[in-house]
């Protein structure tokens, strides 16, 4: 009988370490995507403020979207272009290629590339850093291309 209780003594330990361990390893991950976010939204906020734009509007869910389409130079109403994303398959590229585009529009009005459009959809965090706290300026209206 004492070999049965030590063999469900060591099991029992055995989960509790797993649980512990477990716990731990969603915490880091949890603390990881809260220190992204927060990068994120410094470097957004940064980027409103340098478009002219309200800084907390960051802050707000909607709203934010609509600001980033302003500052893009779209249409308020494209706030609903991510409702693509239903359709199976093909909405989800859709959006994807949407997001590139939005992206590069904004890059565009900061006087960036498509390198940094790049950057910008892979990297957000950094790339948001870099736009609203480096030298680049916000530019409402694009020159006319030939």
């Amino acid at each position: 009988m004492d070999s049965h209780n030590a063999i469900l003594s060591q099991a029992a330990g055995f989960i509790a370490t797993f649980a512990a361990a477990l716990m731990g390893f969603f915490l880091a991950f949890f603390l990881v995507f809260v220190v992204i976010g927060i990068v994120t939204l410094i470097g957004m906020w940064k980027v409103f403020t340098k478009a002219g734009q309200p800084g907390w509007a960051v802050l707000i869910p909607i709203y934010n979207f609509i600001v980033l389409l302003r500052i893009a130079g779209l249409p308020w109403y494209w706030v609903f272009t991510p409702l693509v994303a239903i359709i199976p398959c093909l909405g989800w590229i859709a959006y994807l290629v949407w997001v590139v585009w939005v992206h590069h529009r904004i890059s565009t009005r900061f006087g960036q590339g498509v390198g940094f459009t790049i950057g910008l959809t892979l990297l957000s965090p950094i790339f948001w850093l870099i736009l609203g706290f480096g030298s680049s300026k916000y530019v409402a209206e694009q020159p006319a291309q030939a």
